[in-house]
C-alpha cells in the first residue's frame, strides 16, 4: 500500500464516492479511469478482504473513490459481499454509484433497488451501452430515472464514452446536494401492518440516514446478539428489553398469518425489477442472447463440458511450454552477463573473495535463477488465462465442475480459486473468499496447494522433458510434454477432491450454500488491455514477492553450501543424514534437502538440489536440460525417482509466501500447520506407494 500526493494534502476538503456493483460490470474500469494511478488497497476492519480506494479531482475539487468487492445482493453469502454490505450501510459516504452492466440490466436492477431503498443520494451508472446496442438492446435513460427516481449515466469504458458526464454528475450531486430521496418499493400490505409497530419504534430513535423500514426487515432475520451489534453500528439506543417483546410480537403474528418475511421483501424487489426493466428496456425478441446460448450449450453440457475444459488447458500449458524456453535461456545468458561484470567491478573495488562469493554466487545468482525461470512461463499463462477470464469462461468452468465438488462435500467456486492455484497458491488462496460458507472456504484453503503453482511448473516440466519425452523432439516432444502434464494437473485434482471430501466431514460447519455464480454473456476482449493487466496485477507482483523471498533464501543457501563441517559442507551432511527416510519414498537426501530449502519459494528446489550433487558453493548454469539428466542420472535417478519427485512435487507443503497468506486469511496458526502437514503426509503416502509397488514388482 502507498499514499500518493494527493494523501498528504490534509488542508484539502474531499468527497467521499463509492463504487457498487456486480462482478463483471466494468465497475473497477470506471475506477481506473478516474483514479489513473492515485489508488491504493485498503480492508475493512476486521477482515481480510480489500478494496481499492483512489483520488480523482474535477472542477477543482477533490474526490476520494472507494471501489468495493463486487457483489450480487445485499444478502451477504460470501467475505466480498458482506463487505461491500457493511460499507454500503455503516460507512459514511456523499454518494453511491452503482455500476450495472447494459446487457444484463434486469438482474444489476436488483442490487440497485436493494441499495436504493437504504440509503440516499444515489447515482446509477449503466456500463457497456455500445455492447448492449450491437446485442440490439435499447435503453431509454428518461425511462430508468422516471422509474427509479434517480439520475443514470450511460457510459461505455471500452471506448470511453461518458466518463465526463459521469465525473459532471458526481461533481453535482455531492456538492450541491441534489437526489437526497429514496426509491420506494411497494410491498405487500399484510407484511407492512404486521411489522408498522416495529418501524414506528425504530423510527423514532432512528437518526441514521438508514430506512427505517430496512432496519426492521434486518433485525427480523438477524439473532438477538446480531440485532445488538446492528444498533451498536447504526448508533441506535433503545430499551433493548421492549424491542425483544416487539420483536417476538412481530414473528409470532407473522407466523401465524403464513407470512415468511425475508421472502416476501425479496418478491416485491424482484418484481419491481422485472416491471422496471419491462417498461425501460427493449431488445429484438431474443436475438442477442441466441448466440451465447448455442455456446453453452457446447461448453457447458454434460457431454461436452469437461473434455473442452480439458482441452483448453492442455492447449494453454503446451503454448507455456514452446513459449517459455527461448525466453527463460535468453534471461539466464543475460543474467549471467551482468553477473560477471558485477563481480569484475568488486573484484576491481578489492572486496574479499567470501563476500563476492556470498554476493554473487549466493545472492544474485539465486534470485536471477528465479526470475529467469519464473517470468517467461508467467508472462505466457496469465494472459491467457486472463484471455478466459474476460471471455466469460471460467464461470462455465465452475458450473461444469459444481456436481463433481458438491459430491466431495464443496463448492463448485473452489474450481475458481483452483484454477488461479496454477499461478500463484497464495493468490488462489485470496480468491477462497468468494466462497461463501466458511467450512467449504476453509477446505479450499487447506486443499489448494494440491494444484502446482507457476514455480513448479519449470521443474515439472523440465522433469517430463528428461525422463519422458526425449525419444520425441520437436511439435511431438511439446505435445507430449504437455498431455503429461494435464495428466498431472488431472491427477491432482482427483486428489484434491479425495482430500475436501475427508475434510468435508472432519471440519464442522453449515451445509454447502445453494450454488449462485453469474454466467456472463461473451465479450469481446481487448488483447493489450489483457497483457498490461496480467503483468503489473499478477505477473510482476507474483515475481517480485518471489525475488524478495528468494534473496534471504540465497543467502542461506551459499552458507550451508560453503560452512564446512569435517569433509563435507553443511548441505552434504544435512542430505545423508535425512537419505535413509528419503529412500523410503523413492528419492534421496539431498532431494529432500532441497525441499525443505525450498520452502521460500519452489522455484530454486531443483538448482539446490544441482549444486548439491556438484558440490558447488554456489548456483550452477547448464547449457541444456541433457547435461542436468546426465548429472541426475549419475546420481541414482531413474524414472521411477522422477516420478516419485513429481509427486512430491505436487503434494508438499505450500511455499512461505502461501503458508503467511493461509495465516492471514485464515487467522489461525493450528489451520496454517494443518495447511503444511495434510498435502505433505499426502505426498509422501503416494510416493511410499509408488516407489515400493515398483520394487516389489521388480521395475
Amino acid at each position: 500500500m502507498f499514499k500518493t500526493d494527493l494523501d498528504k494534502k490534509e488542508d484539502i476538503k474531499s468527497s467521499k464516492v463509492i463504487f457498487a456493483g456486480n462482478p463483471n460490470v466494468g465497475k473497477s474500469t470506471i475506477f481506473n479511469a478516474l483514479t489513473g494511478m492515485k489508488q491504493h488497497t485498503g480492508n475493512w476492519a476486521g477482515k481480510t478482504v480489500s478494496f481499492a480506494k483512489g483520488r480523482f479531482k474535477h472542477k477543482g475539487h477533490e474526490f476520494e473513490v472507494v471501489d468495493l468487492p463486487g457483489t450480487y445482493s445485499l444478502n451477504s453469502n460470501s467475505l466480498d459481499e458482506e463487505v461491500s454490505k457493511d460499507y454500503i450501510y455503516f460507512e459514511d459516504y456523499d454518494l453511491c454509484v452503482i455500476v450495472a452492466d447494459a446487457t444484463s440490466l434486469e438482474r444489476n436492477l436488483n442490487l440497485v433497488l436493494q441499495i436504493s431503498r437504504i440509503r440516499k443520494n444515489i447515482l446509477f451508472c449503466v456500463n457497456l451501452i455500445d455492447e448492449a446496442k450491437r446485442k440490439n438492446i435499447k435503453v431509454s435513460k428518461e425511462k430508468l430515472q422516471s422509474e427509479l427516481s434517480l439520475p443514470v449515466v450511460f457510459t461505455d469504458m471500452n471506448t470511453g464514452k461518458g466518463i465526463e458526464e459521469l465525473k459532471q454528475k458526481i461533481y453535482e450531486l455531492t456538492l450541491k446536494g441534489k437526489n437526497r430521496h429514496r426509491t420506494e418499493i411497494k410491498y405487500n400490505e399484510d407484511l407492512l401492518e404486521i411489522i408498522n409497530p416495529l418501524k414506528k419504534e425504530i423510527s423514532r430513535i432512528n437518526e441514521s440516514e438508514v430506512s427505517s423500514l430496512w432496519i426492521c426487515f434486518e433485525i427480523l432475520k438477524r439473532s438477538k446478539a446480531e440485532r445488538s451489534k446492528l444498533f451498536l453500528k447504526l448508533g441506535i439506543n433503545g430499551n433493548e428489553k421492549k424491542f425483544d417483546k416487539i420483536f417476538k410480537e412481530v414473528t409470532d403474528r407473522a407466523g401465524k398469518e403464513n407470512i415468511d418475511i425475508y421472502k416476501e421483501v425479496n418478491i416485491s424487489i424482484i418484481k419491481r425489477a422485472e416491471q422496471i426493466y419491462k417498461y425501460a428496456v427493449k431488445t429484438d425478441g431474443e436475438v442477442y442472447i441466441k448466440r451465447d446460448r448455442k455456446i453453452d450449450k457446447i461448453l457447458t453440457s454434460k457431454c461436452f463440458g469437461l473434455p473442452i475444459m480439458f482441452l483448453l488447458l492442455g492447449v494453454i500449458f503446451w503454448i507455456t511450454i514452446i513459449g517459455a524456453n527461448y525466453p527463460s535461456e535468453i534471461l539466464s545468458n543475460f543474467f549471467s552477463f551482468i553477473g560477471r561484470h558485477i563481480e569484475q567491478i568488486m573484484i576491481s573495488a578489492e572486496f574479499p573473495q567470501w563476500i563476492r562469493s556470498f554476493l554473487i554466487d549466493g545472492v544474485y545468482k539465486t534470485s536471477s535463477w528465479v526470475i529467469a525461470v519464473m517470468l517467461p512461463p508467467m508472462a505466457i499463462f496469465f494472459p491467457l488465462f486472463t484471455l478466459l477470464e474476460d471471455l466469460g469462461y471460467l464461470p462455465r468452468i465452475a458450473f461444469n465442475t459444481d456436481r463433481i465438488f458438491k459430491k466431495a462435500g464443496t463448492s463448485g467456486k473452489q474450481t475458481l480459486s483452483m484454477c488461479m492455484g496454477f499461478g500463484c497458491n497464495a493468490c488462489a488462496v485470496v480468491g477462497c473468499r468468494v466462497i461463501g460458507r466458511e467450512k467449504e472456504r476453509l477446505i479450499a484453503i487447506l486443499t489448494n496447494s494440491f494444484v502446482p503453482c507457476n514455480g513448479r511448473f519449470p521443474m515439472l516440466i523440465a522433469i517430463i522433458g528428461m525422463f519422458f519425452t526425449t525419444k520425441a523432439n520437436g511439435f511431438l516432444g511439446s505435445v507430449t510434454a504437455a498431455v503429461i502434464l494435464l495428466l498431472i494437473i488431472i491427477c491432482s485434482v482427483i486428489m484434491t477432491l479425495l482430500v475436501s471430501k475427508v475434510l468435508s466431514k472432519v471440519i464442522s460447519g453449515k451445509k454447502s450454500a445453494p450454488f449462485m455464480l453469474e454466467l456472463p454473456a461473451y465479450r469481446k476482449v481487448k488483447v493489450g488491455s489483457i497483457i498490461l493487466r496480467s503483468l503489473c496485477d499478477k505477473t510482476f507482483n507474483i515475481l517480485k514477492r518471489a525475488v524478495i523471498v528468494s534473496v534471504p533464501a540465497g543467502a542461506v543457501i551459499w552458507i550451508l553450501a560453503n560452512v564446512i563441517v569435517g569433509e563435507n559442507s553443511l548441505l552434504a551432511e544435512a542430505a545423508k543424514f535425512i537419505d535413509p527416510f528419503a529412500k523410503l519414498f523413492g528419492m534421496d537426501g539431498m532431494i529432500f534437502t532441497s525441499f525443505i530449502l525450498g520452502f521460500p519459494a519452489n522455484e530454486i528446489v531443483m538448482p539446490i538440489t544441482i549444486m548439491g550433487y556438484l558440490s558447488e558453493g554456489s548456483m550452477v548454469e547448464f547449457a541444456n536440460n541433457t547435461d542436468i539428466y546426465t548429472l541426475l542420472t549419475e546420481n541414482g535417478w531413474t524414472w521411477i525417482t522422477a516420478v516419485c519427485v513429481i509427486i512430491f512435487s505436487i503434494f508438499h507443503f505450500p511455499c512461505a509466501t502461501t503458508c503467511l497468506t493461509i495465516r492471514s486469511e485464515t487467522r489461525s496458526v493450528k489451520y496454517t500447520i494443518a495447511s503444511i502437514v495434510i498435502p505433505t503426509i499426502t505426498g509422501l503416502l503416494l510416493c511410499f506407494i509408488f516407489a515400493n509397488s515398483m520394487k516389489i514388482l521388480g521395475l
